[in-house]
């Protein structure tokens, strides 16, 4: 458990907190002004300076040794700011976390505020040009989303129920998709996305260049050996590379260092061999996100 869940958790999961997606927390930070500036410009937000430093066309300063972990640091800063949102044009306080399907499931069932929706991948959306309905918005992101038609997915029904919105998001983790959720800005949890690796505007900083961008887990991938049969299916699934060929035994075999906990593994898997167990229950790996 980090001490970020430690301070804003319940359950011991920072994403658990009804309070951090209710109207209260939108209403105080007048977020309904600030999200309708952000996301009518979405796009932008990505190429726009940040400290007088251009992220376009200058992916190369992040490996230089020196200056590569003064970008890095001050990314970090500014994405896991916990400073009340002020600025639409800056991506401050999007700070976010991997999710498996049960940790997904019990956000739509007891926190997520009303109304619901489905929208288009926006980092799909703007690294393609492609529009695949796949991420879930609740409360006042929901408005917001509902008045910019790019993001608005071309089908009848895009409004879901709770249970609804659990059986398109479990759609979507059965076809490997990384569930994950987020702050936008903090204190305010509106988004809970699948993410198809390599788009990811969240996930790629961190496996491209070292940012911590996104949380993993709070679990790790484990194995059954006596249940697996050897069809390798899991290794082609794993997004992370964390599931490699051992060479002694030519078996899957899990490497919890690389593992996210997304847990879309376990749909590779028809014996069951696979399965999560929580990050503090492996000492080396506790307290390590």
């Amino acid at each position: 458990m980090c001490d970020h869940c430690m301070k804003h958790g319940a359950g011991g999961k920072w994403y658990l907190n009804a309070k951090s997606y209710s109207e209260e927390v939108a209403a105080r930070y007048d977020l309904r002004a600030f999200l309708a500036e952000q996301y009518r410009n979405f796009e932008q937000i990505s190429v726009r300076k940040v400290a007088g430093f251009s992220p376009v066309g200058h992916d190369h300063l992040f490996r230089m040794p020196i200056i590569g972990r003064i970008v890095r640091r001050t990314a970090e800063r500014m994405l896991h700011s916990t400073r009340p949102p002020r600025n639409p044009f800056r991506p401050e306080g999007h700070i976010g976390q991997v999710v498996p399907l049960e940790d997904a499931v019990a956000i739509l069932q007891t926190c997520a505020a009303e109304p619901i929706i489905e929208k288009n991948c926006m980092c799909r959306y703007m690294t393609r040009g492609e529009k695949e309905a796949c991420c879930i918005n609740f409360g006042v992101m929901s408005e917001i989303i509902d008045k910019l038609p790019r993001f608005i997915p071309e089908k009848e029904k895009y409004h879901l129920s709770r249970a609804e919105a659990v059986r398109r998001f479990t759609e979507h983790n059965q076809k490997g998709y990384i569930g994950t959720i987020w702050y936008g800005p903090y204190p305010y949890i509106n988004n809970l996305c699948s993410c198809k690796s390599p788009e990811c505007a969240g996930i790629r900083p961190r496996m491209d260049f070292g940012i911590m961008s996104i949380h993993k887990a709070e679990y790790v991938a484990d194995m059954h050996q006596g249940l697996c049969r050897g069809c390798l299916q899991c290794v082609e699934r794993c997004p992370f590379r964390a599931i490699e060929v051992d060479r002694g035994t030519g078996r899957p075999a899990v490497d919890q260092e690389k593992c996210y906990g997304c847990g879309v593994c376990r749909h590779a898997c028809d014996t069951r061999a696979l399965f999560l167990v929580p990050r503090s229950e492996r000492p080396a790996l506790a307290g390590r996100y």
